[in-house]
């Protein structure tokens, strides 16, 4: 058998994350790649490279197939050039080791931003098991270098402090706020901002890590609320918690008191940043927050089983959970079981419903803007709680009932209309209208200095085009209040 193959990829025993998921990496290797052995010599190598305009291969065992190493075009021929390496030498001298490696069902997301933070130009992609599933590179996963990152993530990297690391956030936001009114569209923006926030929260955690003496332990950062969404705008709060795994359950409470100050450090650090505390202390440094994930998975539980209206108040913040800086695993792990678990709750999503179905979108009778009763804002509208919720709520609720890894509102949409079978315009017609109101918030955030005004709006202020356009947008919101009210509270 030769060493030099093109296997077509087999499918994995484990499930799919989220099954449809077109954001997964998954979807995103469009191409064999070309696998060679470890005594594959770089003349064959080159060849099959020249042959097939390829720039990277991946050596694997040619006894168990898993991967060994990346070999890159790039590197032979520095090797060859500059090196004295000859032609004749085995791939195996000269290939990357310990290549970057993620699951085939990871989000996308989760790929660029370990790829900007690693500078790394390719991905390997593996099974559960560790078999090889295919190989991406950056222009399979084009996003977030654009709009000029590649200098904003340059500083990051270099940034050696929380002053530095103050000063890197501030460039995005403002860098962020060109694009926005140099027309990208709100959706790229923020995949952009989200994806730059989370290198800059990464970074920041790094400094901080180095300062304290952390259990050897697996454990991880996660974000919640519209940093899990993928939706951080300009006017953001912190929203996370961190999961640890002890090494038995006795040990659990003296686990957390190691962590809890550094979290608190970190949630410090990012409000320094210019991300704000959590007005509700949803925050890894609350001991409410920093559980094992034995505890996380019990809170979810009995979010599930036991869904009091209070309780989901918060407990919607937590369904938006990703992982951010450590061990990804277990956080996977408890993602999967959310999804495999959530979908037979019935009494859960009647309640969940209910809760979306509380506030009516600010629509009269006679389909004239309706306002609330707040005093200090009259004649507005709280586009987040009037306007934006209403496609978040949705998102969340379908995504938790067809088993949807996804945690963004409209790559959710997506994929719960797709798992119905429901009309493709329509549902692009509920993402655009999200994105329109995201697009209102976002110019306020950006126009206003009070901030108890970032998400509320005027409709006198606009002009008659985008009062308009407003008006369909929260007509797509009633759209889908009523059907999560024939599907789950009739």
């Amino acid at each position: 058998m030769s060493e030099t193959e093109h296997p077509v990829n087999e499918t994995s025993d484990l499930p799919a994350a989220g099954g449809t998921d077109q954001d997964l990496l998954r979807s995103l290797a469009r191409r064999q790649p070309l696998i060679v052995g470890p005594g594959t010599s770089l003349r064959e190598t080159l060849y099959h490279f020249s042959q097939d305009h390829l720039d990277a291969a991946v050596v694997c065992d040619p006894a168990s197939g898993l991967p060994l190493g990346l070999i890159r075009l790039r590197d032979m021929l520095h090797v060859i050039g500059f090196e004295g390496g000859g032609l004749d030498d085995p791939v195996a001298v000269h290939m990357i080791g310990a290549p970057l490696t993620l699951t085939a069902d990871a989000p996308a997301h989760r790929a660029r931003v370990m790829m900007a933070k690693r500078g790394a130009e390719h991905l390997l992609l593996t099974e559960h098991d560790g078999r090889l599933f295919g190989l991406v590179n950056q222009t399979d996963l084009l996003g977030l270098r654009a709009g000029g990152a590649e200098v904003l993530i340059a500083g990051i990297k270099s940034a050696r402090d929380v002053e530095a690391m103050a000063l890197a956030a501030d460039r995005v936001r403002r860098r962020g706020a060109e694009l926005f009114h140099s027309g990208m569209g709100v959706e790229t923006l923020c995949y952009w901002m989200s994806g730059l926030n989370d290198l800059i929260a990464m970074r920041v955690i790094e400094l901080i890590e180095d300062e304290f003496d952390l259990p050897a332990v697996p454990w991880c950062w996660m974000a919640f609320g519209s940093e899990g969404r993928l939706e951080q705008t300009f006017s953001t709060d912190q929203d996370n918690g961190l999961l640890f795994v002890p090494p038995d359950p006795d040990s659990t409470e003296s686990v957390r008191q190691s962590f809890l100050p550094f979290a608190q450090a970190v949630n410090q650090a990012l409000h320094f940043c210019g991300f704000e505390r959590c007005r509700g202390n949803i925050m890894a440094g609350n001991p409410a927050w920093c559980l094992s994930a034995d505890e996380w998975r019990k809170h979810f539980k009995t979010w599930l089983r036991e869904p009091e209206p209070e309780a989901l108040l918060n407990a919607v913040i937590f369904f938006d959970f990703r992982p951010l800086y450590g061990s990804d695993e277990p956080v996977d792990r408890l993602r999967d079981w959310l999804s495999r678990t959530a979908p037979e709750q019935t009494r859960f999503f009647h309640c969940l419903a209910e809760q979306a179905l509380g506030v009516a979108p600010p629509l009269g009778w006679a389909g004239q803007f309706a306002f609330d009763r707040n005093r200090d804002f009259p004649h507005t509208i709280d586009l987040k709680t009037q306007g934006a919720r209403f496609f978040m709520d949705a998102g969340r609720l379908w995504a938790l009932k067809h088993g949807i890894w996804a945690t963004s509102t409209a790559e959710r949409l997506r994929l719960a209309g797709a798992a119905k079978r429901r009309d493709p315009e329509e549902i692009a017609a509920e993402i655009e209208s999200f994105h329109l109101i995201q697009r209102f918030r976002i110019h306020q955030q950006l126009t206003t200095k009070d901030p108890e005004a970032v998400n509320r709006v005027d409709p006198d202020d606009l002009n008659e085009l985008h009062r308009l356009m407003l008006k369909e947008a929260f007509k797509q919101a009633k759209k889908l209040q009523a059907r999560i009210k024939q599907e789950f509270a009739s």
